[in-house]
């Protein structure tokens, strides 16, 4: 089965990728947690631009996939994990909870290093909050972080199923917690001891800089709660919040070109 998986890997990604799509996009429009104050065309063909341009740049300048990177890891024995004796049951979760934890210090370093924040206050620049916004970055910003998993990938030896299981679990909950979707108070309170929910981050989206510097985390809740950057509750109301940031509100820099050119303007970082 897991060869099958292998052999069929960007068919198993897009196939989970649409599905999760349609099914927030659906949540979407029949239990919204907030009503939209942008034209939707607009922003998805935009953000789903940015996608299919961040695709063909990963494939362009880079000679593998974060997947086959784990073969050449594995194949030269690199990393931890690959001069490990322990099961491979435990190998596949340690990875997963490793890679988690370099996503969000990668995020917290995006946030924290000015010239970085140019690119990846695109990601925030949104004016709603939707499930396309889960996968907004700037094309710029895709090659440091592509950078950074294949290094990690390397560093600990992190198994190929480990690898691909967490590349779609990424994908899906970052739709997810990215979604405009309304869950019950108590569910929320629950879940997200366990996962990122949509109302823990959209927090990080608030136009005010000391919720936007918080909930870093995009799957795993514990290293926000372990680092001291979590945040219960936003200031407003999560139907009244004000998301994006100060700058660029104007509602043509929804629009794909400016997305790309935007970090080149002039603007304070914040």
């Amino acid at each position: 089965m897991n060869s099958s998986i292998f052999e069929n890997e960007s068919i198993v990604r897009v196939s989970f990728f649409f599905g999760v799509l349609v099914l927030i996009a659906t949540w979407e429009i029949f239990f919204p947690r907030r009503e939209l104050t942008q034209k939707k065309w607009v922003r998805w063909f935009s953000n789903l631009g940015i996608v299919a341009l961040n695709t063909f740049l990963v494939r362009f300048l880079f000679a593998t996939t974060a997947v086959g990177f784990a073969f050449l890891a594995k194949e030269n024995s690199c990393g931890l994990f690959n001069n490990s004796s322990l099961s491979p049951v435990l190998t596949v979760i340690l990875s997963m909870i490793f890679l988690d934890l370099a996503i969000y210090l990668q995020h917290v370093m995006f946030h924290a290093v000015p010239i970085l924040w140019r690119f990846h206050r695109m990601h925030h620049a949104d004016l709603d909050y939707d499930v396309t916004t889960g996968f907004r970055f700037h094309p710029i910003e895709i090659i440091p972080s592509m950078g950074v998993k294949l290094g990690i990938i390397s560093l600990i030896g992190a198994p190929p199923i480990s690898v691909i299981i967490f590349e779609i679990f990424l994908n899906a909950i970052a739709m997810f917690n990215h979604g405009n979707i309304y869950l019950p108070i108590k569910i929320d309170r629950v879940l997200r001891w366990f996962l990122v929910t949509p109302d823990m981050h959209r927090i990080h989206h608030s136009v005010r800089v000391n919720e936007i510097n918080s909930n870093f985390g995009f799957n795993l809740p514990w290293w926000d709660h372990l680092f001291g950057t979590y945040k219960k509750d936003p200031k407003d109301k999560h139907e009244t919040m004000i998301i994006g940031t100060d700058l660029f509100r104007e509602e043509k820099y929804l629009n794909l070109h400016w997305l790309l050119i935007r970090p080149f303007l002039k603007g304070k970082n914040k």
